[in-house]
């Protein structure tokens, strides 16, 4: 056997030990794809794939091939993520409102290879959910202009579905009307209240009536289907391909900087994930002193809230909520110690979620 041989056979043999080892490693990734499935997360994972290459190529000493190395991973790494997305096409995703809807733009940047399915309103799907009907739901939380949007809030706080990621979009608002429609034909305005209130110092400028909708892509249909001239919607440019309508005037949002925060609810938390941040809800005990002590415990214990937010409880008259967003991991030792050190303050507590950073999403020309 000649030399040329001899090294074909080594590659030979160390093919048939890599096809094993490549069959044990997508065994592994069709249960990370079962599992982000189940706990409504994306298949793509930016902090993981820095980890696995940083960590591989310290166990990798040969400095001349060590580039091809990495290379090597990362294309497997790519083949892994296609066959997740595979595995993955069946996952069921709820939003609120229509096709166009912002949240269906998210909901699609999130989770590309996912069924899609809208509902008319935040708790129908918040129980889609609940009632196993979908696999996750992708709902907004607040708006940079608008603020919070209470009634996901109040769905967090009342019902069992945890947070399991925080995605931020840009949102950029648009005046949609009919082919042959101008900014000088419009009487009307309709959208849902976020958008007209980001949107309010160019209504206001026009002197336009404004009209309510539940969501910005219903009132792009609305506009579609009434076939006045005079009447435009505020919404993205996605919907007006969908609905065969112009855009009479871009970027009409008060604010350049205007994001929606979009919060991915499933049935139970991640385990083992990155815990970058975590959501507590509680209420305090009727004494005086009871929240700023709440709020003291959880900085005390090194933990440090970017977010602190309140809102009413409506089965009870003048009592509230609150709503906290921190820094840290919950399950470690300090913070088990927090939690029960709010457990003796809070007269209700709960942890809504933990997830790892926040990400933004590519523009959404749209809600």
């Amino acid at each position: 056997m000649d030399e040329l041989q001899k090294a074909r056979e080594k590659i030979n043999e160390a093919d048939r030990e890599l096809a094993e080892i490549f069959k044990k490693r997508m065994t592994a990734a069709a249960e990370i794809a079962e599992y982000k499935k189940e706990h409504g997360l994306p298949v793509f994972d930016e902090a993981r794939e820095k980890e696995v290459i940083e960590k591989n190529s310290l166990c990798f000493d040969d400095p001349e091939l060590k580039s091809y190395y990495l290379s090597f991973l990362t294309d497997l790494m790519t083949v892994s993520k296609r066959y997740q997305h595979r595995l993955m096409d069946g996952m069921k995703v709820a939003y609120s409102g229509v096709e166009g809807a912002f949240a269906d733009i998210a909901a699609k940047r999130i989770f590309p290879d996912g069924e899609h399915i809208g509902y008319g309103d935040f708790e129908e799907a918040y129980n889609a959910v609940r009632d196993g009907i979908c696999d996750c739901a992708v709902l907004p939380v607040e708006n940079s202009y608008a603020g919070t949007v209470g009634r996901v809030m109040d769905l967090l706080f009342k019902g069992d579905l945890v947070v399991s990621g925080i995605y931020t979009l840009p949102v950029t608002q648009n005046l949609l009307g009919l082919p042959d429609a101008s900014v000088s034909d419009i009487k009307s305005v309709i959208s849902h209240p976020s958008a007209l209130s980001q949107c309010s110092a160019y209504l206001k400028r026009h002197k336009f009536e404004t009209v309510i909708s539940d969501n910005t892509a219903l009132a792009a249909k609305e506009v579609a289907e009434r076939g006045e001239k005079t009447l435009a919607a505020v919404a993205s440019a996605e919907t007006a391909d969908l609905y065969g309508l112009k855009i009479l005037d871009h970027d009409i949002n008060e604010s350049a900087d205007n994001y929606t925060r979009f919060a991915v609810l499933s049935k139970t938390l991640p385990e083992g994930s990155e815990r970058g941040r975590f959501i507590l809800m509680f209420t305090v005990n009727d004494v005086a002193g009871a929240l700023a002590d709440a709020i003291n415990a959880i900085s005390r214990h090194g933990f440090n809230m970017k977010a602190l937010k309140s809102r009413p409880v409506k089965e009870r008259a003048w009592q509230y909520y609150f709503y906290v967003e921190a820094e840290g991991d919950e399950t470690s030792p300090e913070g088990k110690k927090m939690i029960a050190d709010l457990s003796k303050k809070c007269e209700t507590l709960k942890i809504v979620g933990h997830f790892g950073a926040e990400i933004v999403l590519k523009g959404g020309e749209g809600k």
